[in-house]
């Protein structure tokens, strides 16, 4: 059993986070390192994660004896307001997890250390194509500890029982066909999707596989008022046609996974979801399909998103290096992956997702392996969310429901979307 005040004190810390308080828990190490001192550490979550993030850290005790962790802990809205307060202050924690909106906004605001220089991140385990993914503006200055990609969820269970198959080489065409076909024929009277036109990693899969991006990598709306449009009239057909739940069966144009995940066959979404979703319905078996792919689509479509960590450009190059060792043992591993577990995605450290393999539950063999598929092959660049589009998606469910409850038509309802998202960017860059 560990040291009970040691735990005591990460108790403490999960506990007092919720309200925005600091809390210290011990000193984590087995004295095999002599690296000594203290660190902020900034996350968001639920309590399990928390929980898992507590005894993770307290793995820390084997190599880092002396390194004391200062644990700043909020959910995802909250951790995002105190940010803003603690940039205005200059009093940023020292290693800081990036919510996927503030990506460049942080960056814009000169947050991030470079971590080419910090020798206590071994980087050896990966590659060189590898580092050139995670950089931003062509520098390595945020650190990934996941990678997921936009997938079809879809219940194995059901597909069984109703006597369908769900190839892997499919298309577009061929899936709003079959969903159209499946809830009308099924014996069940299930719908093959809910209505998600709203899902933001499929959205941007779509785009890439016609010739366009979400993001440019000057900063730019990446995509065309017609690319987006026929994105919605996509899921809109399937809507008209009854293939979906409808926007009062699943109460707004978000679906809600708890309302929908038993009378639907398939979810678009990330691949991470599925270990917690499946969770929700036991006794169904969930499978992962990589998106369907346009006969014609662009080569190089796919693309990797990462969850991004960083090391505060405020610290010293003494503290740099200390948070080099957490960030090294957050990424490197395989015994602290297994006990946070894959919500947030595969371990980008090729060799520790390697070993993960060995004792992934099901769902996380799924997830390995759609995540591998695509890391695989050849991709184009992708680039993150310019500062002033934090709210894109509150923009796109705007005109969803423009469309969908107010009969607005798609071409009004795009432009306008795309409106609101250029005026952003403009106020930020002004």
């Amino acid at each position: 059993m560990r040291d009970l005040s040691r735990r005591n004190l990460f108790t403490i810390a999960g506990a007092m986070a919720g309200a925005g308080v600091l809390a210290s828990c011990g000193g984590l190490g087995g004295g095999r390192n002599t690296a000594a001192g203290s660190l902020r550490y900034a996350f968001w979550g639920n309590d399990e994660r928390r929980a898992d993030y507590d005894n993770a850290f307290a793995l820390m005790e084997e190599q880092y004896e002396d390194i004391n962790i200062n644990v700043e802990f909020a959910d995802y809205g909250a951790f995002q307001e105190r940010m803003t307060t603690q940039m205005a202050a200059g009093n940023v924690a020292d290693i800081f997890w990036v919510p996927a909106p503030q990506v460049m906004t942080y960056y814009a605001n000169d947050l991030y250390r470079p971590l080419d220089d910090i020798s206590s991140l071994d980087l050896s385990d990966y590659s060189d194509q590898d580092i050139e993914d995670f950089q931003l503006d062509g520098e390595h200055n945020t650190m990934p500890f996941g990678i997921f990609v936009p997938v079809v969820r879809y219940n194995h269970t059901f597909a069984q029982e109703d006597g369908v198959e769900i190839p892997d080489d499919w298309d577009w065409n061929w899936l709003s066909e079959f969903a159209i076909d499946y809830t009308n024929n099924n014996a069940e009277g299930r719908r093959a999707l809910p209505y998600n036109a709203h899902v933001d990693l499929g959205f941007e899969g779509w785009l890439r596989q016609h010739g366009e991006q979400l993001w440019t990598e000057d900063g730019r709306m990446g995509f065309s008022q017609e690319g987006l449009e026929a994105w919605i009239e996509w899921w809109e057909n399937l809507r008209e046609a009854g293939a979906t739940t409808s926007i009062s069966e699943q109460d707004g144009v978000q679906p809600s996974w708890t309302d929908v995940g038993s009378q639907t066959l398939m979810w678009f979404g990330n691949s991470n979801h599925i270990v917690n979703d499946a969770a929700m319905y036991p006794d169904y078996e969930f499978r992962l399909k990589n998106l369907p792919i346009a006969s014609d689509a662009t080569e190089g479509h796919q693309y990797l998103y990462f969850p991004r960590m960083a090391i505060y450009q405020g610290v010293s190059d003494e503290q740099a290096e200390l948070a080099g060792h957490v960030l090294h043992f957050c990424t490197s591993n395989a015994e602290m992956q297994q006990t946070v577990g894959l919500t947030m995605g595969v371990p980008p450290n090729p060799r520790v997702a390697e070993e993960y393999a060995e004792f992934a539950t099901a769902e996380e063999q799924e997830m390995l392996r759609v995540v591998n598929h695509d890391r695989e092959l050849d991709r184009m660049p992708r680039y993150e969310a310019p500062p002033g589009t934090g709210t894109w998606r509150d923009a796109m469910e705007r005109a969803l429901e423009e469309i969908t409850l107010s009969n607005v038509g798609i071409s009004d309802a795009a432009s306008s979307m795309i409106t609101d998202i250029n005026r952003g960017i403009d106020r930020a860059s002004a």
